[in-house]
C-alpha cells in the first residue's frame, strides 16, 4: 500500500489535480491585502538593495565592506527561509509574516538611529543586516502561502493570483531602485533606510488587518503530521524529493537564478563598459526587460488559465533566455539589444504565473509552509555565487564567450527538464478526465489517498491544456 507521501508525489507528477467548485461569496479583501503586503515588503527590499551599499560606500569608503553587506543579508535570508517551514505550518503564516516584518522594521530603524548618535560600528551594522535577512526570509515565504486561499476567496483562477503577484514583484523591482535613487540623491542614503523601515511596518499592518491563515479544503485528505520540528522539516524535504515535477521545477529555477545573477552582477556591467554604451545602458536594459515583464504578467493573470502550460513555459523561457545573451555576445547595437530584451521580457512575464500556479497545485495545504519555503530557499541558494561564476567566466574566456556560455547553460536548464516526461504533469485535467480518474480510484479503493497532494483551485471553467 502506498504511503501518503508516495501517493501525493504520484498524484502531483501525473497532474491529477481535483478542483472543487467554490459556491461561497466572492471576497477580494485577502487578494488585495496579499498583493499590497507583498508590494510593500518587496519594495522595502529593493530600496535597501540600492540605499545600503551606497550608505556603506559613502560612510566607509571601502569597496570590500560595500560588497560584504549584501552577503551578510542574503545568506541568513536563505538559511532562515529553508528552516522556517515547520514553524510557519505550526504557528501560521500570518503570525510569522507580521513578526518578521516588525523585526525587520526594528532592525532597519535602529541602524540610522545609532548612526546619528555615532554608535554604529560596521560590525553592528552587519549584525543588524543579518537580523533583517533572518526575519525577512520566513516573512517573505509566509506571504507566498496566502496566494491559493486568497484566489479561492476571490473566486478567480490561481493563475490570476500568481500573475498579479508576479506583476507586483516586477513592479517593485523596477520602482524600488528608482525610489531609492531619488531619495538618496535628494536627501541622502540615511533617509532611504528610514523609508525601508516604514515599508516593512506597512507590510506588517496590512497582513495583520486583511489576511487569515489558510486552511485545508473539506475535500482534502488530512496529512499525517510528524511530531517535532526536525521530523516536520524532514517531512517537507521528503515530499519535495518524491514529487518529481516539483523537484524538477525547483532545480530549474535554482540554475536559472544563478545564471541570472551572473548576468546582472557581472556580465551586464562588463558588457556595458566594453561596448561603449556606458552605465546608462544598464538601467535601460533592466527597465525595458522589467517593463515588458510587468505587461506580460498582467496579461497572463487574465488568460493564463486557458493556455497550454508546458508550451508557454518552453516558449516564454526560451524568449527570455538565450536571445539576450546572443545579442550582446554578437555586438548588436543597443537598439537591437533593447528590442530583444523587450521581447524576452514578454516571454518571461508569462512563465512565472504558470510555474507558480503549478507549484501551489502540487503541495497540500497542511504542508505548504515546510515545502514551499524549502523549495524557495533552494531556488535562491545559488544566487550568492552568481557573481563569482560570472567573474570567473569573464576572466577565463572573455566577455563574449562568457555570454555565449551562460546563454547556452540557460537554454539547457530550461529545455532538458521541460522536455522530460514528468513535465506533462503541468497540464490541467478536463472535467471528463477528472470523472474518469475519480471513478477508477473509487473502484480500486485508492481514491482518498491521492487527494493528499492536492490543493483546491478557485472556481474555473473546464480547460483542456495539452503540454
Amino acid at each position: 500500500m502506498a504511503t501518503q507521501h508516495t501517493a501525493a508525489g504520484t498524484a502531483a507528477d501525473d497532474g491529477s489535480r481535483i478542483s472543487a467548485p467554490d459556491t461561497g461569496p466572492r471576497v477580494l479583501r485577502g487578494l488585495v491585502g496579499m498583493l499590497s503586503a507583498n508590494a510593500a515588503a518587496l519594495s522595502a527590499n529593493r530600496v535597501l538593495s540600492i540605499a545600503l551599499p551606497w550608505f556603506v560606500l559613502t560612510t566607509t569608503g571601502s569597496v570590500g565592506k560595500t560588497g560584504l553587506v549584501a552577503f551578510c543579508q542574503i545568506v541568513p535570508y536563505v538559511i532562515s527561509q529553508a528552516l522556517a517551514g515547520p514553524l510557519i505550518d505550526r504557528i501560521g503564516p500570518k503570525r510569522i509574516s507580521v513578526a518578521g516584518d516588525l523585526l525587520s522594521t526594528a532592525a532597519m530603524a535602529t541602524a540610522p538611529l545609532l548612526y546619528l548618535t555615532g554608535s554604529l560600528p560596521f560590525g553592528l551594522l552587519l549584525a543588524l543586516l543579518a537580523v533583517v535577512g533572518a526575519a525577512d526570509g520566513p516573512a517573505n515565504g509566509a506571504k507566498g502561502l496566502f496566494v491559493p486561499s486568497a484566489t479561492r476567496a476571490a473566486r478567480v483562477p490561481i493563475e490570476r493570483g500568481t500573475g498579479l503577484s508576479a506583476a507586483v514583484e516586477r513592479t517593485a523591482t523596477t520602482v524600488g531602485p528608482a525610489l531609492a535613487g531619488v531619495v538618496v540623491t535628494a536627501f541622502g542614503s540615511l533617509y532611504a533606510l528610514w523609508i525601508t523601515a516604514a515599508l516593512f511596518a506597512v507590510s506588517a499592518l496590512i497582513v495583520s488587518t486583511t489576511l487569515t491563515d489558510p486552511v485545508p479544503e473539506p475535500h482534502e485528505t488530512p496529512i499525517e503530521e510528524s511530531s517535532g520540528y526536525l521530523s516536520q522539516l524532514r517531512q517537507g524535504a521528503t515530499f519535495l524529493r518524491d514529487a518529481k515535477l516539483l523537484r524538477s521545477i525547483v532545480g530549474m529555477l535554482a540554475v536559472t537564478n544563478l545564471l541570472d545573477q551572473a548576468f546582472m552582477s557581472v556580465l551586464l556591467p562588463v558588457w556595458a563598459k566594453e561596448s561603449g554604451n556606458g552605465a546608462e545602458a544598464i538601467g535601460l536594459v533592466v527597465s525595458v526587460f522589467a517593463a515588458t515583464s510587468i505587461i506580460a504578467a498582467l496579461v497572463a493573470a487574465g488568460v493564463a488559465e486557458r493556455l497550454p502550460r508546458r508550451t508557454v513555459y518552453l516558449i516564454g523561457f526560451s524568449m527570455g533566455g538565450l536571445p539576450r545573451f546572443a545579442a550582446m555576445a554578437m555586438g548588436a547595437p543597443l537598439w537591437l539589444v533593447l528590442t530583444v530584451l523587450a521581447v524576452g521580457g514578454l516571454g518571461s512575464g508569462f512563465v512565472n504565473p504558470i510555474v507558480g500556479a503549478v507549484t501551489y497545485e502540487l503541495i497540500p495545504t497542511p504542508l505548504l509552509g515546510r515545502v514551499k519555503t524549502l523549495a524557495q530557499a533552494v531556488t535562491w541558494a545559488g544566487i550568492p555565487f552568481g557573481g563569482l561564476l560570472g567573474a570567473g567566466l569573464v576572466t577565463a574566456t572573455g566577455t563574449s564567450t562568457a555570454l555565449w556560455i551562460v546563454g547556452g547553460l540557460y537554454l539547457v536548464a530550461i529545455g532538458v527538464p521541460g522536455m522530460s516526461r514528468e513535465w506533462t504533469g503541468m497540464r490541467k485535467r478536463t472535467a471528463s478526465e477528472r470523472a474518469t480518474t475519480d471513478a477508477a480510484e473509487d473502484s480500486s479503493g485508492a481514491g482518498p489517498a491521492s487527494a493528499a497532494a492536492q490543493t483546491v483551485s478557485p472556481e474555473e471553467p473546464p480547460v483542456t491544456a495539452t503540454a
